[in-house]
């Protein structure tokens, strides 16, 4: 009891530190609370439960401006589900014999991982440990990139995986976002998902974004690309006026769900 107690009192004046300059790193934890680098990040990864904390590649950030946080995949996977679905039966629909697609984490992707179970003739690469596994024992050849696995959305990230990716050609990549806005472009609640995102952009001939209609308008905290960078969007409603046009000035294409339309 003591040795929590301990941990707890240390943990709110990291607490305290993040709200005084916004942000720490690992060292700095390290060296201020002597501690190892281990007990460290088990510090961080537990104020990110609980507290206005976003880890970060180095260390973390204070969150305490931002009401939106991170939800558990298996949180995430109870929201919107229907609207999810149907993005997913989209995507599904633009997969054909023969597509290298890839596909990131996160409920939408999982539940196309789902259904494309029963297809053949398409290769899969993803840096998400749940979609190999729903793909696992399919005609579906899976590529599973490196990396360390974040446990909120069981995706592997860092340049492990990056390096992987650099010697594979994608072609179709489908990636779900945390939000989405014509000024902000696409966005993501975590640093280690964006940079992994971005390495699948880059090794794919055509990115489409997946989000429903509570993701437009908000900018989450890290960009992961411009919209002139995508080439679709899937999504379960028309969209609002401005994104749209911004969305035809790119030439992007809109794909929204049959139930929506």
């Amino acid at each position: 009891m003591a040795d929590g107690s301990k941990g707890q009192r240390r943990r709110d004046q990291i607490m305290n530190v993040l709200k005084r300059q916004g942000r720490i790193t690992i060292q700095e934890v390290v060296d201020r609370f002597h501690i190892s680098e281990a007990t460290a990040r088990r510090d961080l990864e537990l104020m990110e439960k609980s507290e206005p904390v976003i880890r970060t590649i180095g260390g973390a950030m204070y969150d305490g401006l931002n009401a939106v946080r991170e939800l558990p995949f298996a949180e995430k996977e109870g929201l919107s589900f229907l609207e999810k679905e149907r993005i997913a039966i989209a995507a599904s629909g633009l997969i054909e014999e023969g597509d290298v697609v890839g596909l990131s984490g996160g409920t939408t992707n999982y539940y196309l991982a789902k259904l494309l179970k029963t297809r053949r003739g398409i290769t899969v690469v993803t840096n998400a440990v749940n979609v190999a596994m729903e793909l696992a024992g399919s005609d579906i050849q899976v590529v599973v990139t490196g990396g360390l696995m974040r446990h909120n959305s069981f995706e592997l990230c860092g340049p492990l995986g990056e390096g992987t990716l650099g010697h594979l050609n994608l072609g179709k990549m489908f990636l779900g976002v945390d939000g989405i806005s014509s000024t902000g472009g696409i966005t993501t609640y975590s640093e280690q998902e964006a940079h992994m995102a971005k390495a699948m952009m880059r090794r794919s001939q055509a990115t489409y974004a997946m989000f429903d209609h509570t993701k437009i308008g908000r900018n989450s905290l890290f960009s992961i690309a411009p919209l002139s960078e995508l080439q679709g969007f899937i999504t379960d409603m028309p969209l609002p006026q401005q994104l749209s046009s911004v969305a035809d000035g790119h030439g992007i294409r809109v794909y929204v769900t049959e139930e929506a339309e």
